[in-house]
């Protein structure tokens, strides 16, 4: 599926299954919505009206069901009829499974997706999560033609008018931001590392007209971003901290994103075993997810001033390697006792979000990492792990999660109980806990806010995607769609204003909301 383009259409046209192999998805109850004349022109002659209502008839969904209506060139598929509170109403984690598993194959198929007009943004990020673009593979190398996937959404509810072309342009975005996220996250370190890795943050500023600013290597140790230096120093490729910045006239409040971008972990000195090593050429997600989400939301056009800040280095092992008990200095200007190398994703956070505060003057910091193991024991698989200084944010990642079918579930927020699991009595902090049975993850966020301060004034945001950001050995691009729901009010699109939980809905409630000073009014 390397090669595959992917394209949404309003209306993908009428074409014999043999000719354009298709698959029908969508919950029972809205496909037996569809009129026969909506759909026949994809399934006739070879489908009739009979064989498609005894298909529909046929479907035992539990969760999912699907149904071949002729030989392997058309298939009809079922989403769960019900999803519980802590899904997405789209149930996009089962969209992307069906089309796996029941696309038909082809160089020219087409997907129609039944739903309602709500579902479609996480329907369409889903679809394109079934679309890696990187491969290795020998006989993909010597394919030269493109193959071409159609993907039409039949939409049913109250508002089934079609999909204008600028809503159509917005699914196309979003699904290039998150294939372009999970081909970072699945490109290994010989090929992804940072000197590559800020290759990726060049050509996007290039497209968007914005050039990057790069601090790397010896400057970092000069300017005093003593975590990032010190995890990457010991690499061939030196470390780096990458800023793409936008900042439109009018921007009332500044927000800053910042992405764990460790191309390859192998713990540093504190060494991974031969079992846990492999795959943390994944440590890179959060900031790949980052760089896929600023690009979709700048092209939709955004109205305040938004810096994407990617955090990069390489936790290698070597003779200028970082070694437990190294006390360093981050640029909060606080010191760390390193009593755990692998613990490195903190440490370079903590001086990314510390320069969206000093350097950048962000009122809004939300940082993205495949920060801990521990997140997949505390959320699960499928669920980032939220942590906030904002009760009010916390509840908006959960909404933006079931949304966008980016899904997410919040921490315990409780700095006073959990960060003298840090207490050392050299330094300021080490950097890992004493207890791994006292809430892991959530004090490798405390962690990155104490840098900021606990009392800090701003907005932090703290998304751990270690366990989401990948699906079996494949990366799935979580956390474009997230992010994109999340500040979706902030855009100058309509299908992202539709999915985002802030903005005047909830600004509007009387009391604290007013409160809020006017930069922040907005978004919170």
């Amino acid at each position: 599926m390397a090669n595959v383009m992917l394209e949404f259409k309003a209306s993908a046209g009428d074409s014999e299954p043999q000719n354009r192999p298709v698959l029908v998805l969508g919950t029972q109850a809205n496909l037996q919505q569809v009129n026969w004349s909506q759909i026949k022109g994809k399934l006739q002659p070879v489908v009739s009206k009979e064989i498609w209502q005894a298909a529909l008839s046929a479907l035992n969904p539990n969760p999912t069901d699907s149904c071949p209506l002729y030989l392997n060139v058309a298939a009809v598929a079922s989403l769960p009829a019900r999803v519980s509170r802590h899904n997405s109403p789209s149930a996009a984690h089962f969209v992307a499974r069906l089309v796996r598993s029941c696309l038909p194959g082809g160089n020219n198929r087409c997907i129609v997706m039944v739903c309602e007009r709500s579902d479609i943004f996480a329907s369409a990020c889903a679809i394109s999560r079934a679309f890696p673009v990187f491969s290795r593979r020998s006989l993909a190398s010597r394919r030269t033609e493109k193959k071409r996937v159609t993907v039409e959404f039949m939409i049913v509810g109250a508002d089934s008018s079609p999909l204008e072309p600028n809503e159509l342009e917005c699914l196309s975005n979003a699904a290039d931001g998150v294939r372009l996220a999970a081909r970072i996250v699945d490109t290994p370190c010989n090929e992804m590392n940072t000197d590559h890795f800020l290759d990726e943050i060049k050509a996007v500023g290039a497209e968007l007209g914005i050039t990057p600013v790069i601090i790397r290597g010896e400057e970092l140790k000069h300017k005093g971003f003593g975590g990032i230096y010190g995890v990457g120093k010991a690499a061939e490729h030196p470390p780096a901290l990458a800023v793409l910045s936008h900042t439109p006239e009018g921007a009332t409040q500044t927000i800053a994103w910042v992405g764990k971008g460790i191309v390859y972990d192998t713990g540093g000195l504190s060494i991974k075993g031969k079992t846990t090593m492999p795959g943390m050429k994944r440590d890179c997600g959060g900031a790949a997810a980052i760089l896929g989400a600023f690009k979709a939301t700048i092209k939709r056009g955004f109205k305040d001033n938004l810096h994407a800040v990617f955090c990069l280095a390489e936790n290698s092992v070597g003779p200028t390697a970082t070694r437990p008990d190294d006390i360093h200095t981050l640029y909060s200007g606080k010191t760390v006792e390193i009593n755990n190398t692998d613990a490195e994703g903190r440490l370079v956070l903590a001086d990314g979000v510390v320069y969206a505060c000093k350097d950048l003057s962000a009122d809004i910091i939300l940082d993205m990492a495949t920060l801990t193991g521990a997140q997949g024991i505390s959320t699960g698989k499928y669920h980032a792990a939220v942590m906030t200084n904002s009760n009010q944010w916390e509840a908006a990642c959960v909404r933006a999660g079931r949304s966008s079918g980016d899904l997410a579930h919040p921490l315990v927020y409780c700095p006073e109980m959990h960060f003298s699991e840090f207490t050392s009595a050299m330094a300021d902090m080490k950097n890992s806990v004493a207890d791994r049975e006292n809430a892991q993850s959530s004090c490798a966020g405390l962690f990155i806010a104490s840098h900021l301060g606990f009392d800090w004034s701003g907005v932090w945001v703290h998304i751990d995607i270690a366990s989401p950001v990948h699906a079996g050995e494949r990366a799935t691009g979580f956390g474009v769609a997230l992010l994109l729901a999340l500040f979706g009010q902030a855009s100058d699109d309509s299908i992202l204003n539709q999915v985002s939980p802030l903005g005047a809905a909830s600004s509007s409630a009387p009391g604290e909301a007013m409160e809020r000073d006017c930069k922040r009014r907005r978004l919170v």
